[in-house]
């Protein structure tokens, strides 16, 4: 009898053990200014294929994404120092970069250093991947997507803001992949809300916000009780 009360309550204890040592940080990534107009794609309307994916909607650049309350989407937010010395197994999360419509999705993505990621082509049509990493280590690639449904895994190994992704046939289409040397980041969403979570044992940290057009700007944080929030105010830069 006495062992059906011990395996529960052992099974209960390691639940606890590892949601207590489970962080989550989150918080909200405002704009200051305001923006150029994003352009409408006027080559992609003209593209017999993309026009036709395109009919129902004008499609536009995404340099600055802005939602509810000034919150700036596609910004990446990540632990930038407090880890030294610490290394981190890739995450076994296989994120997706699609190609649909004649534009990728999600134009901001993020992964870790070794972390595996797919790349698909949604569209019935011939998509190129063209990605261009410039940090030593990081193998660049390019090849054909020519199927509906096709789908290649990739991986970069070593950490990189800002890998470009292009596609060749179609020179509009562009992305970018940020590669991180821990799991501990997230980019942000139409709002510019973001949460990232993970065993961040309480502490210190300086965690930054990242953007391709507007910049970065850093804060230090304190971890407590596997809890931080953090908010950031970007600017729209001189064009």
């Amino acid at each position: 009898m006495l062992m059906k009360h011990v395996l529960p309550y052992a099974a209960a204890m390691a639940a606890v053990a590892v949601s207590a040592s489970a962080a989550e940080v989150s918080g909200k990534v405002s704009l200051k200014g305001t923006p150029p107009p994003e352009k409408a794609i006027a080559a992609l309307k003209a593209d017999p294929n993309c026009g036709k994916a395109n009919a129902a909607a004008e499609v536009k650049t995404r340099l600055y994404v802005v939602g509810a309350d000034s919150g700036l989407a596609n910004t990446l937010v990540y632990v930038k120092k407090g880890l030294e010395g610490k290394t981190f197994a890739p995450s076994a999360d296989k994120p997706l970069i699609d190609q649909k419509g004649c534009m990728y999705e999600p134009y901001i993505s993020a992964v870790q250093a070794g972390q595996q990621f797919d790349v698909k082509n949604s569209d019935a049509f011939m998509h190129n991947v063209n990605a261009t990493p410039k940090a030593a280590g990081n193998k660049g690639f390019n090849f054909a997507q020519a199927n509906a449904g096709q789908v290649n895994t990739k991986a970069f190994d070593k950490a990189e803001l800002g890998v470009r992704f292009a596609c060749n046939v179609h020179p509009w289409m562009i992305a970018y992949v940020h590669v991180l040397e821990n799991p501990f980041f997230a980019v942000t969403d139409k709002d510019g809300n973001y949460t990232f979570k993970g065993d961040l044992p309480d502490g210190k940290y300086t965690v930054e916000a990242f953007h391709m057009k507007a910049g970065a700007v850093t804060q230090e944080i304190e971890v407590k009780g596997g809890k931080a929030t953090a908010a950031f105010t970007l600017e729209v830069k001189a064009q």
